[in-house]
């Protein structure tokens, strides 16, 4: 398998995804299961929802996948071009390749299905979204967070703009700031760790938000620092989801693997908690960290195995041209 270099900046970015998916593919037989036990070795089974075939990732993955191709094909992801390209994408997945949808995504999908192959189609989705929001409906699931972490890698060198993207595109389908919020944080964890090979962007990324939005998130940081993944038994919710991965990756600091089993440990949307994890977890350690049994098995629509999936992320960081990492600066060797 033809991966980037160990320890490297294009292993981390490669990790990104790979982290994600392998995750998402750990965590997809124990979805809406109960918390597994401390010495519970969890396995790419398969099964789940799907049912899924063992090693196939689910929407998780499959939304990150539409953003990834995005930031690949598009110099500016705020572009309108970026962002109906995006919306069309999800669009299409959720009519010909979703696995599994979550309930608000769902209800985004078909209210703004209408506007598909339209120049307005990002924006009839971001007013559904909003408008349901301002309804009234609860629209803080983890749906948003779980997808936008590739953002990061077309955005590298420049945080500020990454909170801009990354509100940006949590918008399409959830309304709520909250789930904005939480992508705002993890997405920059996420590009702090490619750059640095550390994990302390997530808590750097609370400078990016509204200064009265900084309090509450750090409480929340706080409190999964404090307890184990299973504690935030409701991670269907964006804020207990950014929790569980959280303990996750802080109560294991040493490698990928301990960390995203425990993720996977915490019960309920073990997939998504897996993939949010998985994709700090991956840029932190490293493609070079993930077990061969894990990359040689994960796999998923619309045909991506691991090599693919590194492509695709590398692909993110270099934008259609091929200079956009370099560039702007891009990640140190």
């Amino acid at each position: 398998m033809n991966l980037p270099p160990p320890g490297s900046a294009d292993d981390r970015a490669a990790g990104v995804l790979l982290g994600a998916a392998c995750g998402d593919a750990l965590g997809v037989p124990y979805e809406f299961g109960p918390a597994l036990a401390a010495d519970h070795v969890p396995r790419m089974v398969g099964g789940g929802l799907g049912p899924y075939a063992p090693g196939e990732y689910s929407d998780d993955t499959q939304m990150a996948v539409c953003i990834a191709l995005t930031l690949r094909d598009h110099a500016d992801p705020l572009s309108d071009e970026a962002l109906c390209r995006t919306a069309d994408a999800f669009l299409d997945w959720a009519r010909d390749g979703a696995s599994d949808i979550g309930n608000q995504t769902s209800a985004v999908m078909r209210g703004s299905g209408h506007a598909f192959g339209t120049p307005r189609v990002a924006e009839v989705m971001a007013r559904f979204s909003a408008q349901r929001f301002e309804e009234g409906v609860r629209s803080a699931g983890n749906g948003s967070l779980m997808r936008t972490g590739p953002l990061a890698l077309a955005y590298l060198d420049d945080p500020d703009g990454l909170a801009v993207a990354a509100d940006r595109y949590s918008r399409l389908t959830h309304g709520d700031p909250l789930a904005s919020e939480a992508c705002v944080l993890w997405c920059e964890g996420v590009r702090h760790a490619v750059v640095h090979g550390d994990t302390a962007g997530v808590r750097g990324g609370l400078e990016l938000l509204p200064r009265d939005r900084r309090g509450r998130w750090s409480a929340w940081l706080d409190e999964a620092e404090e307890h184990p993944p299973h504690f935030f038994g409701n991670n269907g919710f964006v804020v207990s989801a950014l929790q569980a991965a959280w303990s996750a990756v802080v109560g294991e600091p040493d490698g990928f693997v301990p960390a995203v089993r425990a993720a996977v440990r915490a019960g309920n949307d073990t997939d998504t908690v897996a993939a949010i994890a998985g994709a700090l977890l991956g840029a932190r350690w490293g493609a070079s960290a993930i077990p061969a049994e894990y990359l040689e098995a994960v796999h998923g629509w619309p045909g991506y195995r691991a090599e693919g999936l590194a492509e695709l992320a590398l692909g993110a960081v270099s934008g259609p041209d091929g200079s956009r990492g370099r560039r702007r600066g891009g990640p140190p060797a």
